[in-house]
């Protein structure tokens, strides 16, 4: 049975310094949740808070409505994939995922019997006998993988597992892992700097910055209802365009142009448009600005065009399919405006 996590106003702090500042957070059990954030807001630090690996300054945190602050980290049913491989080279891949289970003096046959069906659920029966420099990044991942997979968790947490490999495994093996949630049902925290992993992968994101939770909610939630700028940046690639925006007249001016929305807009200052939701087509929707356009990408499937407008703001456009766009020409952008996200002085969202 899956297992729930629960964390409690939990802190963490290095002699003055706080990084973790009161986090509230559950996790349901089997939900597959992925913590996401720049470099430095505490991410890391949260997860290793979980798995014992980092005391607890503050707060509470609770597995299967446990306390477990003081539990040692062998005795919290967890298991851990971290972003270096750390295998045993002298060792065989069978050699490596049984080590762990030798040392806590398991039978024989039942180490065997789990080395067999993680190597299975891994499909890599056929490396069982070759040492760890005879094979991929890929496949190094998979035995490290493994190694978290024989012990049979109640809970798996993943340290920016595929940060050492090239961008064309890393989304092979991002395949692989949710397959593996599909498959084995545990609750699993996932720790990224790369919000498409996040979006990809979760059914759950908690998004954080500075040690505090910004947004927590379903990939599309916060992709569709960002509640803050920060959020709203974040999500999303290529991220949201932000325009410098004011209110005149209840109506909503920015990029050289008056926008009706037909919601209210007071105390905007920014407008958020995703790349995605701008067209060139005359009568999509309202008129946004005239851009200038500065470089274009073909990717084949869509094509790329960055631009600045009238008053200097850059502007990134994503079109589907192959479209013929000249540089330096002028374009007129426009929105559904049910597209436009709206934010205030603070930074929030305007609903």
């Amino acid at each position: 049975m899956a297992t729930s996590i629960e964390l409690r106003q939990l802190l963490k702090s290095y002699g003055d310094v706080q990084v973790i500042h009161g986090v509230d957070l559950t996790i349901e059990p089997g939900d597959f949740t992925v913590f996401v954030g720049p470099s430095g807001c505490g991410k890391s630090t949260l997860l290793r808070m979980i798995a014992g690996l980092e005391p607890i300054t503050g707060g509470d945190l609770l597995i299967d409505g446990q306390r477990m602050n003081e539990v040692p980290a062998a005795r919290r049913g967890i298991a851990m994939v971290f972003q270096s491989y750390a295998l045993y080279p002298h060792m065989s891949v069978y050699q490596n995922l049984a080590f762990g289970l030798e040392t806590a003096r398991m039978p024989k046959p039942e180490i065997e019997q789990r080395v067999q069906r993680a190597a299975e659920i891994l499909k890599i029966e056929p490396l069982l006998k070759r040492k760890p420099k005879q094979l991929s990044g890929g496949q190094r991942q998979r035995v490290a993988i493994g190694r978290a997979i024989v012990r049979e968790p109640k809970i798996f947490l993943f340290d920016e597992p595929l940060s050492n490999l090239d961008a064309e495994l890393r989304v092979a093996m991002r395949v692989e892992i949710a397959k593996l949630h599909n498959d084995l049902g545990n609750t699993m925290i996932y720790v990224t700097h790369d919000q498409v992993e996040a979006m990809t992968m979760a059914d759950k994101i908690v998004v954080l910055r500075s040690g505090i939770i910004e947004q927590a909610g379903a990939p599309l939630e916060l992709y569709n209802n960002p509640r803050n700028l920060f959020v709203a940046g974040f999500i999303g690639s290529p991220k949201m365009n932000f325009l410098n925006a004011s209110v005149e007249n209840g109506a909503l001016r920015a990029g050289g142009e008056t926008l009706s929305l037909g919601r209210d807009v007071t105390g905007a200052t920014v407008l958020g448009i995703r790349p995605e939701h701008i067209t060139i087509s005359a009568g999509s929707g309202v008129k946004l600005a005239e851009v200038q356009v500065d470089l274009v990408e073909n990717l084949g499937g869509q094509t790329v065009v960055y631009a600045t407008t009238a008053d200097g703001q850059a502007m990134t456009i994503v079109l589907e399919g192959q479209r013929k766009v000249d540089l330096q020409s002028a374009l007129s952008i426009y929105v559904d405006p049910a597209n436009i996200h709206i934010f205030d002085a603070e930074g929030l969202a305007i609903r």
